[in-house]
């Protein structure tokens, strides 16, 4: 129980201070169910600069936030979503994937992967460090991607996440894991969007 409250603290003071990265991937204080996306500006794969809200607002979003193409789990994340678009589109949801890499290095992940969802950069973090997700790379890490993409290596990080959003950004449900071996099954998707849609 102490523990627990030491981690709520810890993490309202970095609310407080607006200092969202965290040294590492347990210490993240995520927003919560209820809370909403700010209006970050991300970039497409054609290079340009686009308001988040300009494309939450068509359609409630299935909003995933992902490590990078060079992270085979990842990648492994991103074609289980190609596969279950159809699904996901049918339930009356869009899929959205935002990584901390450069324009650069999403392209060749819409590229071989084919993906037909919109995949996003957030090269600077500034988002991942809004939503409360970010945390320190490590060396060993940063030295990793380097060899794997081009161009300039971000310093942070996401904890892999998987956001349902409303046509507002209002977060109606979250799944954030540390572990970024584990990622949310195609079967808890589709039950938890079936969930909401009866709401």
């Amino acid at each position: 129980m102490k523990r627990t409250l030491t981690a709520l603290f810890i993490c309202l003071t970095l609310i407080t201070a607006k200092a969202q990265i965290a040294e590492k991937a347990e210490d993240i204080c995520p927003l919560l169910i209820g809370e909403s996306i700010t209006n970050a500006t991300v970039i497409n794969g054609k290079n340009e600069k686009v308001k988040l809200m300009s494309v939450l607002e068509a359609k409630p979003t299935v909003l995933v936030f992902y490590r990078g193409g060079w992270c085979p789990y990842c990648n492994l994340q991103l074609s289980a979503l190609g596969e279950s678009e159809a699904e996901i589109l049918e339930a009356g949801y869009q899929i959205i994937a935002i990584s901390p890499e450069s324009y650069e290095n999403i392209k060749p992940t819409i590229d071989i992967d084919k993906i037909k969802y919109q995949v996003f950069a957030d090269p600077d973090g500034k988002l991942l460090q809004q939503v409360g997700i970010a945390f320190k790379a490590n060396e060993k890490t940063k030295g990793y991607i380097k060899q794997k993409t081009k161009g300039k290596v971000s310093d942070i990080l996401p904890v892999p996440t998987v956001m349902i959003l409303d046509t507002k950004g209002v977060i109606l449900f979250e799944y954030i894991n540390p572990d970024y071996k584990v990622r949310m099954s195609k079967d808890l998707l589709m039950a938890v969007l079936g969930a909401l849609m009866k709401k």
